[in-house]
């Protein structure tokens, strides 16, 4: 598989639009990328909603191991190393984002996968780099893979009830359409139907 997506951890929370681009990926549509400061990220933004919600610090660090290890299980080409050799390279309005331009070049990503667009303006992207949200990103997969993005919403709609109520694929679209991306829920939605 030749196109890679390199992911921001924005892109990564909440854990439904997580689950269903990483089943998407694992469909074959695209490879995901992430680095080490993604991921630190992440943990970091999933300790600071749980601490909000009142769950406790080891239930809390027994999720995030759990989730690491299925990530790296799952995809173990997707994390990126040494991109801290250029980052101080990278121009960006933010220079806290620079390590994501520099991991996804090391990692020769095709797209960004973020919702903080405007924070990597497309004339300081290196070419042919650019920036895609996660609405779009799933739009792009429906559009060239119908039959496996939609066999991902099935699958992550048959994951649910564990730890809350059991969702329909349809719900999980309706979800994805409330949230993250909201085009491509109505988009997969009227497939699913």
């Amino acid at each position: 598989m030749a196109f890679s997506a390199f992911l921001d951890a924005c892109a990564l929370v909440p854990s439904r639009g997580r689950d269903v681009l990483l089943q998407v990926a694992t469909g074959g549509v695209f490879r995901p990328l992430w680095s080490s400061e993604i991921l630190r990220e992440l943990d970091s933004t999933i300790r600071k909603f749980d601490q909000s919600r009142g769950a406790e610090s080891e239930e809390t660090d027994a999720y995030l191991r759990r989730l690491n290890q299925q990530m790296e299980r799952s995809f173990p080409d997707a994390m990126v190393m040494g991109w801290e050799q250029i980052e101080s390279t990278i121009e960006l309005p933010d220079p806290n984002d620079r390590h994501v331009v520099a991991a996804a070049l090391i990692g020769r990503a095709d797209v960004i996968v973020t919702d903080n667009t405007r924070d990597f303006p497309a004339d300081k992207l290196p070419r042919p780099l650019f920036t895609q949200t996660v609405d779009e990103f799933l739009l792009d997969s429906l559009d060239l893979y119908p039959s496996r993005v939609c066999e991902a919403i099935i699958k992550v709609a048959e994951r649910t009830g564990r730890n809350g109520p059991r969702q329909s694929s349809t719900e999980v679209a309706e979800y994805l359409r409330r949230t993250s991306a909201p085009v491509f829920g109505v988009a997969v939605a009227l497939l699913l139907d």
